[in-house]
């Protein structure tokens, strides 16, 4: 247990950043799932339109520390190419 008040504050903003992070993640998340959802039935201007929105959403979440760069950048690159299969 933490003894000293600068550890307890600590202990408390982790607990705040791990909420914020978790909600951050999972609307990520949504937005991949948005986009796999118009892949899936072969739309490619619906999907390019989730794709739109979902990009700054996914690299917001890089600058905010919850993913790594590289995951991300792997992310849009699969779901681009994938994009561009359709027509």
């Amino acid at each position: 247990m933490a003894n000293h008040s600068s550890a307890k504050k600590r202990i408390r903003r982790n607990a705040r950043m791990e909420i914020v992070n978790k909600i951050r993640k999972n609307r990520v998340r949504s937005f991949i799932k948005k986009v796999e959802i118009a892949i899936d039935k072969s739309d490619k201007a619906l999907a390019e339109e989730a794709f739109k929105i979902a990009q700054p959403e996914m690299h917001r979440s890089v600058s905010k520390g919850v993913f790594k760069k590289n995951t991300m950048s792997r992310k849009l690159s699969r779901l681009s190419s994938r994009i561009k299969k359709i027509g």
